[in-house]
């Protein structure tokens, strides 16, 4: 099967080892990878246990994809925002806990997270982004007066 990724064109495909597909919405299953190569900048071929024929993989065409996060965190540049799954976000000093989800959108990119049980996402960019702490895995935030009370107020 062809897949679709973010990791950017760094990808050690022969290091991938398992992925999570989704069979229905928020049901995910391990397929261990027999195979892999990439297929332009964007794309990998995989060959995954259990799925031997087109018809066997068609049922998984157009659901998402996950991989463990330390895998992730192999495949990716520091510079890449899908690397940030996990950092914790921290907005003029106060902790506002970990990113749950990176959301590439063509113009800007959002980080996901969950506040007290609630979904906020939160913008990262120039503006609102005042560094970066790999060691700590950590993104030191400066964001807009408000923003979090929409979701949490």
């Amino acid at each position: 099967m062809i897949v679709q990724h973010h990791l950017g064109n760094k990808i050690a495909v022969a290091k991938i080892k398992v992925i999570f597909l989704e069979q229905k919405k928020d049901d995910l299953l391990p397929y261990f990878v027999e195979a892999a190569r990439k297929k332009g900048e964007n794309d990998l071929y995989l060959k995954l246990e259990g799925i031997d024929s087109k018809e066997a993989a068609s049922k998984f065409m157009r659901r998402e994809v996950w991989m463990i996060e330390e895998e992730v965190q192999i495949h990716t540049r520091k510079d890449n925002p899908i690397g940030w799954v996990g950092y914790c976000v921290v907005d003029k000093g106060n902790d506002l806990g970990p990113i749950v989800e990176i959301i590439e959108q063509p113009h800007q990119v959002l980080g996901r997270l969950e506040i007290n049980s609630k979904e906020v996402l939160i913008p990262i960019n120039d503006q609102t982004l005042e560094k970066i702490d790999h060691k700590k895995r950590r993104l030191l935030l400066n964001l807009p007066d408000g923003l979090l009370e929409v979701y949490l107020g």
